[in-house]
């Protein structure tokens, strides 16, 4: 007897709970399994650049001197250095504010102060 295709829908957690039969349960395992391998796989990558960073320091002789550029691909919230500098626009210069002048002490002596008699 053929078995009925699963789907491969993106499952909620209300679907998991609501449908709850075994093809919905064993699916939702399946990809927790896959996603978690995939996790696996993510920490050991920046296990791997953290180590190679940490040799282009002692290659630099100082900590900090290097700067490293952002990556290639958007990965962990950031975008790829390509995709980024096409996206940012050039910065606007401020707009420029003229300078008030000072007050010159014969402009406030030629003011007649309140209670002075004329």
């Amino acid at each position: 007897m053929a078995k009925k295709p699963v789907s491969t829908e993106p499952l909620s957690f209300v679907e998991i709970v609501m449908r709850a039969d075994a093809e919905t349960i064993k699916a939702a395992y399946e990809a927790r399994v896959k996603v978690d391998g995939l996790l696996a796989e993510r920490d050991e990558a920046y296990r791997r650049i953290a180590e190679l960073e940490a040799q282009v320091e002692t290659v630099m002789g100082e900590p900090g001197v290097f700067i490293f550029p952002d990556p290639p691909y958007p990965v962990a919230g950031f975008s790829s250095s390509a995709k980024a500098s096409a996206k940012k626009p050039a910065a606007a210069p401020a707009p420029h504010k003229p300078a008030t002048p000072a007050p010159t002490p014969t402009s406030d002596a030629a003011k007649p102060k309140p209670g002075d008699a004329k």
